[in-house]
């Protein structure tokens, strides 16, 4: 249990690097106007996700819901 205690800060480190590369990775064409509700592109809203893309959408989804794991069991292992 002492050795999942000493890794887990460097794992939820890595998960962090790697959300916020891939957040940054993902498309972003809305600006202050889509906001608001100003787009100025009709159909903003109904963008299919394909290729590599999707891949990076949903690995962030994954690794959002990894790192969240990994904080909680942070908090139960202390």
């Amino acid at each position: 249990m002492t050795t999942v205690a000493k890794l887990l800060p460097y794992v939820q480190v890595l998960l962090a690097v790697l959300l916020v590369a891939c957040i940054l990775m993902q498309r972003s064409d809305a600006g202050a106007g889509g906001v608001f509700g100003g787009a100025d592109n009709w159909n903003a809203g109904y963008h299919t996700r394909r290729g590599f893309e999707k891949f990076i959408f949903n690995a962030t989804i994954v690794i959002a819901v990894l790192f969240a794991a990994a904080s909680l069991a942070a908090l139960l292992v202390k």
